[in-house]
């Protein structure tokens, strides 16, 4: 693999920013491991079992210095519905399909490729998820199971009101409140990250006064893990497992790379190769469906903080992934006292932050049609799917380019008692009907020329319409003579003798 016995050989002994960024990574990463798994509706081990692979696979190889990898808020919703679709035990075959598949991409070097998907396309989907999520976790929140499919979770909240545990939602709206408010107090927050403050006080409150809610299960990493058998390879004859597949290719290398474009943005250090950069997130994913974990993706949030944490090298990365294991394999008895309501606070406020809630009256402002396609695509996820979301959001926006190009200008001049039509632009299908107003509206007694030297593209189905046209002229007109070359010459000259 490119890059990997140098990233090796290079190690060096590991100073005390990067110590010091690994221990804040690993703070945050531990409380959200555990509630995307809890989330996704599998064991909370997956979670770790990831996060523990994004620090010492991911982490190791090349690509991004300072992105740091585990499961992901954006990837439940999928992984949620592929688990109720084909079981638990098929969602490793799904991750390493996907792992491969990255891979793949990676050295035919279509890394790059993902950043030409269109931003709003992106935000919708994320805008999508954040809806879908929070809608499912509010009825974690209340200690209460939530229905099936998006359209079930969000017809269901009203008879949730009554239904809910209001010691559950205490806790969880107490959590809530230390999410918003602990980051205020910068001082405190550079030591002790926002989830593992409210997580760590939650469960206090929970095991003092001795509350009835729901706590999360964690047993033991090898227990968890379920390597992939031979009879599960009959899957992938499905089509429906395998537009499963595509989409957490689409999603999971789609939000890797955006993210890594952030952080970019946020230090001054080496930037990221992207097709180094999806390599290693496939790798990582191989080895999480091998082990029958949970699919991962770079997460901005933990990325975030390893930067701010004044981070300078993948060393940091590495090490979380350290910590995480060291945790999981010595102390899982201890995750045993976290109320799932205060996981599922978590997961609302990450939804709330899918969610480009203050970048949606300036998209207005300036691009009113990607605003057009980032609603669309968030309310096709939430009505269908994840997969037919995202595909209808493409579509989407695949045609508003191809508006947006096809730009053209009919112009009507007279020279010599003769009517000059000029068109210019790209003319295509979907300005057929302006061009052929403007040529039908003209006088049948008058010699026409027109010239078409200013098209930059002319697709098929005008130039027929534009031959048909002319045909259509000469026969109203009696005309008995086309000058030139016709439509294909580029300009042809009709003369009426009525």
């Amino acid at each position: 693999m490119p890059g990997f016995p140098s990233a090796v050989l290079a190690w060096r002994p590991v100073g005390r920013a990067d110590l010091t960024a690994s221990f804040v990574v690993f703070l945050v990463a531990l409380p959200l491991c555990v509630g995307v798994a809890v989330a996704s509706g599998v064991p909370a081990e997956l979670g770790l079992i990831t996060g523990i692979v994004g620090g010492l696979v991911a982490g190791l190889l090349p690509g991004s210095s300072l992105q740091v990898s585990g499961p992901a808020a954006g990837l439940t919703v999928l992984v949620h519905e592929a688990v109720r679709a084909y079981g638990l035990a098929v969602l490793g075959l799904l991750v390493l399909g996907a792992g491969l598949l990255q891979i793949a991409l990676g050295l035919l070097r279509c890394g790059r490729w993902f950043r030409a998907v269109s931003v709003a396309v992106v935000q919708g989907m994320l805008a999508g998820i954040g809806l879908v999520l929070i809608a499912g976790q509010v009825y974690a929140l209340g200690d209460r199971p939530a229905p099936f499919g998006a359209p079930g979770k969000f017809a269901g909240l009203p008879g949730l009101v009554g239904a809910a545990d209001p010691r559950a939602v205490a806790v969880g709206l107490g959590t809530l409140a230390v999410l918003v408010l602990w980051p205020k107090w910068q001082r405190a927050a550079r030591v002790l990250p926002a989830p593992l403050v409210a997580v760590g006080l939650a469960s206090a409150v929970t095991g003092v006064f001795g509350l009835p809610v729901h706590r999360v299960e964690v047993r033991g990493l090898l227990d968890a893990v379920r390597p992939l058998g031979t009879e599960q390879l009959g899957r992938l004859l499905e089509v429906g497992f395998v537009g499963t597949l595509l989409a957490f290719v689409l999603i999971a290398s789609a939000e890797s790379l955006f993210s890594a474009a952030a952080v970019d943005r946020l230090h001054d250090g080496p930037r990221t190769d992207y097709d180094k950069e999806l390599i290693a997130q496939g790798a990582g994913n191989a080895v999480c469906g091998a082990l029958g974990a949970l699919p991962m993706t770079a997460v901005i949030v933990r990325s975030a903080a390893n930067v701010r944490a004044g981070a300078r090298t993948k060393r940091s990365r590495v090490l979380h992934g350290v910590w995480l294991l060291i945790f999981a394999a010595a102390l899982p008895a201890a995750l045993n006292v976290i109320p799932v309501t205060a996981l599922a606070a978590v997961l609302v406020h990450a939804g709330f932050k899918l969610i480009p809630i203050r970048e949606l009256v300036p998209l207005w402002k300036e691009h009113r049609g990607e605003t057009v396609v980032l609603g669309v695509t968030a309310g096709a996820i939430v009505l269908t799917n994840l997969f037919e979301g995202v595909l209808l959001g493409l579509l989407l926006a695949v045609a508003k380019t191809a508006w947006d190009m096809s730009h053209v200008q009919v112009e009507t001049v007279e020279r010599d008692e003769q009517l000059v039509v000029r068109v210019a632009g790209n003319a295509t299908f979907l300005r057929l009907p302006k061009l052929l107003d403007a040529l039908e509206a003209l006088p049948h007694d008058r010699d026409v020329e027109l010239d078409l030297r200013g098209v930059r593209h002319l697709d098929h189905a005008c130039a027929a319409a534009l031959e048909n046209w002319a045909a259509l002229r000469r026969a109203h007109s009696s005309a008995e003579t086309c000058d030139a070359e016709g439509v294909d010459g580029r300009i042809a000259t009709l003369r009426s003798t009525t």
